[in-house]
Protein backbone atom coordinates (compact mmCIF):
# COMPACT_ATOMS: atom_id res chain seq x y z
CA UNK A 1 0.00 0.00 0.00
CA UNK A 2 1.34 3.53 -1.00
CA UNK A 3 2.00 6.11 1.91
CA UNK A 4 1.62 9.94 1.47
CA UNK A 5 5.24 11.25 3.94
CA UNK A 6 6.94 14.24 4.63
CA UNK A 7 10.00 15.78 5.06
CA UNK A 8 10.23 18.69 7.29
CA UNK A 9 13.55 20.62 7.47
CA UNK A 10 15.06 24.01 8.10
CA UNK A 11 18.85 23.06 7.87
CA UNK A 12 20.27 22.08 5.01
CA UNK A 13 22.43 19.33 6.88
CA UNK A 14 19.21 17.33 7.02
CA UNK A 15 19.01 16.79 3.03
CA UNK A 16 22.06 14.77 3.61
CA UNK A 17 19.97 12.25 5.84
CA UNK A 18 16.60 12.59 4.25
CA UNK A 19 17.53 12.20 0.55
CA UNK A 20 18.40 8.27 0.78
CA UNK A 21 15.26 7.66 2.44
CA UNK A 22 13.79 9.62 0.01
CA UNK A 23 15.08 7.28 -2.77
CA UNK A 24 13.97 4.65 -1.37
CA UNK A 25 10.22 5.38 -0.45
CA UNK A 26 10.25 6.37 -4.42
CA UNK A 27 11.40 3.06 -5.02
CA UNK A 28 8.77 1.44 -3.19
CA UNK A 29 5.95 3.66 -4.86
CA UNK A 30 5.08 5.99 -2.33
CA UNK A 31 4.55 9.72 -2.13
CA UNK A 32 7.44 12.59 -0.76
CA UNK A 33 6.62 16.00 -0.32
CA UNK A 34 8.71 18.48 1.28
CA UNK A 35 7.92 21.44 4.07
CA UNK A 36 10.46 24.08 4.44
CA UNK A 37 9.69 27.04 6.18
CA UNK A 38 10.10 29.95 4.21
CA UNK A 39 13.32 32.39 4.20
CA UNK A 40 15.02 29.07 6.39
CA UNK A 41 18.66 27.98 5.47
CA UNK A 42 17.63 24.96 3.27
CA UNK A 43 15.64 26.40 1.13
CA UNK A 44 18.06 27.53 -1.52
CA UNK A 45 19.15 23.32 -1.38
CA UNK A 46 15.67 22.24 -2.20
CA UNK A 47 15.45 20.47 -6.33
CA UNK A 48 13.15 21.83 -9.00
CA UNK A 49 11.60 18.45 -9.01
CA UNK A 50 10.95 18.44 -5.33
CA UNK A 51 7.25 18.83 -4.21
CA UNK A 52 6.78 21.73 -1.91
CA UNK A 53 4.21 22.25 0.21
CA UNK A 54 4.32 26.01 1.84
CA UNK A 55 1.03 25.78 3.94
CA UNK A 56 -0.26 24.30 6.79
CA UNK A 57 -3.38 23.82 5.38
CA UNK A 58 -1.29 22.13 2.25
CA UNK A 59 0.21 19.99 4.69
CA UNK A 60 -4.02 19.44 6.31
CA UNK A 61 -4.61 18.50 2.51
CA UNK A 62 -1.92 16.17 2.05
CA UNK A 63 -1.97 14.16 5.27
CA UNK A 64 0.92 12.74 5.64
CA UNK A 65 0.95 9.21 6.98
CA UNK A 66 4.47 10.05 8.65
CA UNK A 67 6.30 13.18 9.07
CA UNK A 68 10.69 12.88 8.99
CA UNK A 69 12.99 15.01 9.95
CA UNK A 70 16.61 15.03 11.44
CA UNK A 71 15.83 18.20 13.55
CA UNK A 72 15.04 18.26 17.37
CA UNK A 73 11.18 19.63 16.75
CA UNK A 74 8.62 19.31 14.18
CA UNK A 75 5.37 20.76 14.09
CA UNK A 76 2.99 18.35 16.26
CA UNK A 77 -0.47 19.65 14.20
CA UNK A 78 0.72 18.06 11.06
CA UNK A 79 -0.93 14.49 10.80
CA UNK A 80 1.07 11.09 10.58
CA UNK A 81 3.26 9.79 12.97
CA UNK A 82 6.58 11.84 14.05
CA UNK A 83 10.05 10.07 12.85
CA UNK A 84 13.48 11.85 14.68
CA UNK A 85 16.34 10.24 12.25
CA UNK A 86 18.86 12.45 13.85
CA UNK A 87 21.11 15.38 12.14
CA UNK A 88 24.31 14.12 13.68
CA UNK A 89 25.98 10.58 14.95
CA UNK A 90 28.32 11.29 17.92
CA UNK A 91 29.13 15.13 18.42
CA UNK A 92 30.36 14.99 22.41
CA UNK A 93 27.22 17.10 22.85
CA UNK A 94 24.97 17.18 25.70
CA UNK A 95 21.58 16.69 25.96
CA UNK A 96 21.91 14.26 22.78
CA UNK A 97 18.86 11.70 23.52
CA UNK A 98 16.99 14.87 24.89
CA UNK A 99 13.26 13.47 24.61
CA UNK A 100 11.25 16.18 23.80
CA UNK A 101 7.79 15.25 23.19
CA UNK A 102 7.24 15.18 19.75
CA UNK A 103 8.23 12.02 18.51
CA UNK A 104 6.48 8.83 18.35
CA UNK A 105 9.19 6.74 17.02
CA UNK A 106 13.19 7.17 16.73
CA UNK A 107 15.41 5.73 14.57
CA UNK A 108 18.97 4.62 16.46
CA UNK A 109 22.14 4.75 14.37
CA UNK A 110 24.21 1.42 16.41
CA UNK A 111 23.68 -0.29 20.12
CA UNK A 112 25.83 2.82 21.79
CA UNK A 113 23.05 5.83 20.78
CA UNK A 114 20.50 3.17 21.02
CA UNK A 115 21.33 2.41 24.90
CA UNK A 116 19.66 5.89 26.38
CA UNK A 117 16.66 4.68 24.47
CA UNK A 118 16.13 1.83 25.79
CA UNK A 119 15.90 2.94 29.30
CA UNK A 120 13.72 6.41 28.47
CA UNK A 121 11.15 4.01 26.68
CA UNK A 122 10.91 2.35 30.11
CA UNK A 123 10.40 5.67 31.77
CA UNK A 124 8.24 7.84 29.40
CA UNK A 125 6.59 5.26 27.46
CA UNK A 126 5.38 7.79 24.68
CA UNK A 127 7.40 6.87 22.15
CA UNK A 128 9.08 3.38 20.42
CA UNK A 129 12.65 3.10 18.97
CA UNK A 130 14.32 0.59 16.19
CA UNK A 131 17.67 0.62 15.60
CA UNK A 132 18.37 0.63 11.80
CA UNK A 133 21.74 2.90 11.17
CA UNK A 134 21.86 6.16 9.90
CA UNK A 135 20.11 6.99 6.56
CA UNK A 136 23.09 9.45 5.65
CA UNK A 137 25.49 7.58 5.77
CA UNK A 138 24.33 5.02 3.29
CA UNK A 139 26.34 6.18 0.42
CA UNK A 140 29.38 6.65 2.39
CA UNK A 141 31.33 3.63 1.71
CA UNK A 142 30.38 3.94 -2.14
CA UNK A 143 32.62 6.28 -4.20
CA UNK A 144 30.45 9.61 -4.43
CA UNK A 145 30.76 10.66 -8.81
CA UNK A 146 31.63 14.31 -6.74
CA UNK A 147 34.54 13.05 -4.81
CA UNK A 148 37.03 13.37 -7.22
CA UNK A 149 36.41 17.14 -8.23
CA UNK A 150 37.55 18.32 -4.89
CA UNK A 151 40.82 16.75 -4.69
CA UNK A 152 43.56 18.75 -6.58
CA UNK A 153 47.08 18.13 -3.99
CA UNK A 154 48.12 14.63 -2.30
CA UNK A 155 47.45 16.47 1.30
CA UNK A 156 43.86 17.71 1.32
CA UNK A 157 42.65 19.27 4.70
CA UNK A 158 38.68 19.36 5.50
CA UNK A 159 38.03 21.72 8.11
CA UNK A 160 34.53 21.19 9.55
CA UNK A 161 33.81 23.44 12.89
CA UNK A 162 30.47 23.67 14.74
CA UNK A 163 28.52 26.89 15.69
CA UNK A 164 27.98 27.11 18.75
CA UNK A 165 30.32 30.18 20.12
CA UNK A 166 31.25 28.12 23.25
CA UNK A 167 32.88 25.21 21.06
CA UNK A 168 33.61 26.82 17.71
CA UNK A 169 37.61 27.01 16.81
CA UNK A 170 36.68 29.27 13.98
CA UNK A 171 38.12 32.67 15.44
CA UNK A 172 40.65 30.95 17.81
CA UNK A 173 42.21 28.92 14.84
CA UNK A 174 41.97 32.03 12.19
CA UNK A 175 45.87 33.33 12.21
CA UNK A 176 47.19 30.01 12.60
CA UNK A 177 45.18 28.79 9.55
CA UNK A 178 46.50 31.86 8.02
CA UNK A 179 49.71 31.00 8.79
CA UNK A 180 49.82 27.29 7.71
CA UNK A 181 47.82 28.20 4.28
CA UNK A 182 50.35 30.18 3.35
CA UNK A 183 53.64 28.21 4.79
CA UNK A 184 52.32 24.75 3.65
CA UNK A 185 51.49 23.56 -0.33
CA UNK A 186 48.46 21.42 1.73
CA UNK A 187 44.70 22.16 0.11
CA UNK A 188 42.36 22.92 2.34
CA UNK A 189 38.44 22.93 2.01
CA UNK A 190 36.15 24.66 4.55
CA UNK A 191 32.85 22.85 5.55
CA UNK A 192 30.87 25.47 7.36
CA UNK A 193 28.09 24.51 9.92
CA UNK A 194 24.66 26.13 7.97
CA UNK A 195 24.63 28.13 11.02
CA UNK A 196 27.75 29.78 10.98
CA UNK A 197 27.98 33.70 10.91
CA UNK A 198 28.53 35.96 8.52
CA UNK A 199 31.22 37.86 10.00
CA UNK A 200 32.69 34.07 10.38
CA UNK A 201 32.27 33.46 6.74
CA UNK A 202 33.69 37.23 5.43
CA UNK A 203 36.93 36.26 7.53
CA UNK A 204 37.65 33.18 6.38
CA UNK A 205 36.91 34.48 2.50
CA UNK A 206 39.90 36.40 2.77
CA UNK A 207 42.32 33.55 3.08
CA UNK A 208 40.33 31.90 -0.62
CA UNK A 209 43.17 30.71 -3.21
CA UNK A 210 43.83 28.18 -5.23
CA UNK A 211 44.84 26.07 -1.66
CA UNK A 212 41.93 27.09 -0.10
CA UNK A 213 38.42 27.08 -0.71
CA UNK A 214 34.69 27.38 0.84
CA UNK A 215 32.29 25.01 -0.41
CA UNK A 216 28.42 24.86 0.49
CA UNK A 217 27.09 21.88 -0.48
CA UNK A 218 23.80 19.98 1.18
CA UNK A 219 25.66 16.53 1.26
CA UNK A 220 29.53 16.73 2.50
CA UNK A 221 30.12 13.01 1.71
CA UNK A 222 32.30 13.83 -1.73
CA UNK A 223 34.70 16.41 1.08
CA UNK A 224 34.81 13.24 3.72
CA UNK A 225 35.85 11.05 0.53
CA UNK A 226 38.27 13.19 -0.67
CA UNK A 227 40.21 15.07 2.53
CA UNK A 228 42.90 12.78 3.96
CA UNK A 229 42.40 14.67 7.30
CA UNK A 230 39.73 16.39 9.18
CA UNK A 231 40.09 19.52 11.24
CA UNK A 232 37.92 20.42 13.69
CA UNK A 233 36.20 20.87 17.24
CA UNK A 234 32.97 19.38 18.82
CA UNK A 235 31.36 18.64 15.71
CA UNK A 236 29.42 15.60 15.10
CA UNK A 237 30.89 15.22 11.80
CA UNK A 238 34.33 13.91 13.48
CA UNK A 239 32.59 10.93 13.59
CA UNK A 240 31.15 10.59 10.31
CA UNK A 241 34.48 11.28 9.23
CA UNK A 242 36.17 8.57 11.48
CA UNK A 243 34.34 6.08 9.95
CA UNK A 244 36.14 6.08 6.82
CA UNK A 245 39.04 5.57 9.15
CA UNK A 246 41.19 8.53 8.53
CA UNK A 247 42.31 10.69 11.03
CA UNK A 248 40.85 13.54 12.93
CA UNK A 249 42.70 16.56 14.70
CA UNK A 250 40.51 18.00 16.95
CA UNK A 251 40.98 21.51 18.88
CA UNK A 252 39.32 21.55 22.51
CA UNK A 253 36.70 18.72 22.16
CA UNK A 254 34.27 18.77 25.12
CA UNK A 255 35.11 14.98 25.12
CA UNK A 256 38.00 14.01 23.71
CA UNK A 257 38.70 10.69 23.10
CA UNK A 258 41.69 8.35 22.37
CA UNK A 259 40.83 7.99 18.57
CA UNK A 260 41.34 12.05 18.20
CA UNK A 261 44.56 13.54 17.12
CA UNK A 262 43.72 16.21 19.99
CA UNK A 263 45.34 19.77 21.44
CA UNK A 264 44.31 22.33 23.02
CA UNK A 265 46.97 25.54 21.93
CA UNK A 266 46.56 26.90 18.84
CA UNK A 267 50.18 27.16 18.34
CA UNK A 268 50.21 23.58 18.33
CA UNK A 269 47.93 23.38 15.53
CA UNK A 270 50.75 22.77 12.61
CA UNK A 271 52.22 19.85 15.10
CA UNK A 272 49.35 18.22 15.11
CA UNK A 273 48.36 18.62 11.50
CA UNK A 274 51.40 17.04 10.55
CA UNK A 275 50.99 13.59 13.16
CA UNK A 276 47.45 13.53 11.00
CA UNK A 277 49.15 12.88 7.97
CA UNK A 278 51.51 10.60 9.17
CA UNK A 279 49.82 8.46 12.10
CA UNK A 280 50.37 6.32 14.27
CA UNK A 281 49.46 2.11 14.17
CA UNK A 282 47.85 3.50 17.65
CA UNK A 283 45.81 5.98 16.98
CA UNK A 284 45.01 4.10 13.58
CA UNK A 285 43.81 1.09 15.68
CA UNK A 286 42.13 2.97 17.54
CA UNK A 287 39.75 5.13 15.04
CA UNK A 288 38.92 1.59 13.39
CA UNK A 289 37.71 -0.09 16.84
CA UNK A 290 35.83 3.09 17.53
CA UNK A 291 33.96 3.32 14.20
CA UNK A 292 32.89 -0.31 13.93
CA UNK A 293 31.27 0.58 17.17
CA UNK A 294 29.34 3.92 16.52
CA UNK A 295 27.94 2.59 13.05
CA UNK A 296 28.10 -1.44 12.39
CA UNK A 297 25.78 -0.69 9.11
CA UNK A 298 28.28 -1.24 6.57
CA UNK A 299 26.05 -2.75 3.81
CA UNK A 300 24.09 1.48 2.59
CA UNK A 301 20.99 -0.27 3.23
CA UNK A 302 19.96 1.62 6.58
CA UNK A 303 17.40 3.96 4.45
CA UNK A 304 15.88 0.40 3.85
CA UNK A 305 15.62 -0.25 7.56
CA UNK A 306 14.35 3.08 8.67
CA UNK A 307 11.37 2.77 6.03
CA UNK A 308 10.67 -0.43 7.44
CA UNK A 309 10.45 0.46 10.89
CA UNK A 310 8.12 3.56 9.58
CA UNK A 311 5.77 1.27 7.83
CA UNK A 312 5.16 -1.26 10.86
CA UNK A 313 4.60 1.86 12.58
CA UNK A 314 1.95 2.91 10.33
CA UNK A 315 0.62 -0.18 10.14
CA UNK A 316 0.54 -1.03 13.74
CA UNK A 317 -0.48 2.30 15.13
CA UNK A 318 0.50 4.37 18.53
CA UNK A 319 -2.57 3.59 20.33
CA UNK A 320 -0.09 1.77 22.60
CA UNK A 321 1.92 4.65 23.00
CA UNK A 322 1.33 7.04 26.38
CA UNK A 323 0.09 10.15 25.85
CA UNK A 324 2.80 13.11 25.24
CA UNK A 325 3.40 15.60 27.31
CA UNK A 326 1.82 19.09 27.15
CA UNK A 327 4.61 20.42 26.35
CA UNK A 328 3.00 24.10 25.89
CA UNK A 329 5.73 26.39 25.60
CA UNK A 330 8.03 24.46 22.70
CA UNK A 331 4.42 23.92 20.36
CA UNK A 332 3.79 27.74 20.55
CA UNK A 333 6.85 28.64 19.66
CA UNK A 334 6.55 26.00 17.13
CA UNK A 335 3.15 27.31 16.18
CA UNK A 336 4.79 31.22 16.04
CA UNK A 337 7.13 29.96 13.51
CA UNK A 338 4.79 28.70 11.07
CA UNK A 339 1.83 31.20 11.88
CA UNK A 340 -0.67 28.48 12.52
CA UNK A 341 -2.76 29.15 15.69
CA UNK A 342 -5.89 26.87 15.10
CA UNK A 343 -7.01 24.13 17.42
CA UNK A 344 -7.68 22.26 14.80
Amino acid sequence: MSHNYLFYITFSYGFGVLRPVEKVLKESGHTVAWFVPDGDEAERFLLPEDRRLLTVPEVKKYSPHAVLTSGNMIPDFFPGIKVQLFHGIDSGKDGEADIRGFYDLYCTQSPIKTAPFIKLRQKYKTFDYVETGWSKLDSLFSPHPETQKYKKKERLILYAPTFSKSMTSTEVLYEQIKRIVRAQPWQWIVKFHPKVTSKEITMYRELESSNFQIIEIDDPVPLLQAADVMLSDTSSIVTEFSLLKKPVVTFRNRKPRDWMVHFSDPQDLEVHLQQAFNPSTKIMDQIKKYSEAIHPYRDGRSSHRVVTAIENMIVSGTDHLEPKPLNLIRKFKMRKKLRYFSLK
